[in-house]
């Protein structure tokens, strides 16, 4: 059992998910890029059947749903004029759903994803999306600097191998994954399992 605690843990905070009931949940870059496109990810059909789930749960207990989705520059990734932009199936927006198109990392940066969850009128989060170092961790960090409490489900995130910037082997997914995920409890969210984040 590990001895190391969190800065959370240390200040105790409450490190139970946030509950459907009170949340907003937020669905960041559900797109083919990440599935059939340049950027495949590792563990990318589990996280989505994850996401598939939590979406359900959400729906069913009357929680609000934001979905995030990056927009790229033509020819590049995440063309909007080609199909690795699309949301895949089983993380698609239903009708009167929220859709926000990002241009950054951080889906509070340069959106209006602020002044639709102000709207909304929830100050938990629950994230869910892609990838884990990236999107999901520079949008958790934004989130606690805007007020909000965040949980990220564990098993609805998925990240990619990386070079080592020091000059080793490459960095494996399932590593980063980890790491980025301890980051985020270390002070930036709750970290909890779909099954375990009840209505």
């Amino acid at each position: 059992m590990s001895e190391a605690k969190t800065l959370l843990q240390m200040a105790g905070a409450n490190s139970a998910p946030a509950k459907l009931s009170d949340a907003t949940v937020i669905i960041i870059d559900a797109q083919d890029e990440y599935v059939s496109g340049k950027l495949p990810l590792t563990g990318v059909d589990d996280a989505l059947s994850q996401i598939s789930k939590l979406l359900a749960a959400a729906r069913s207990a009357g929680a609000p749903i934001v979905h995030v989705q990056q927009r790229g520059r033509p020819g590049g990734l995440f063309d909007p004029n080609g199909p690795m932009f699309k949301i895949v199936p089983q993380a698609a927006p239903l009708n009167g759903e929220t859709l926000v198109e990002k241009p950054l990392p951080n889906a509070f940066a340069k959106t209006d994803l602020h002044d639709k969850l102000q709207a909304i009128g929830k100050k938990s989060l629950v994230i869910a999306g892609f990838m884990t170092h990236m999107c999901v961790s520079a949008t958790a960090r934004s989130a606690v600097d805007h007020g909000y409490a965040v949980t990220v489900a564990s098993d609805a995130v998925a990240t990619r191998d990386l070079p080592d910037p020091l000059g080793g082997p490459d960095l494996c997914a399932e590593h980063i994954h980890r790491t980025a995920l301890a980051e985020l409890a270390d002070r930036f969210a709750t970290i909890a399992r779909v099954a375990d984040i009840k209505a």
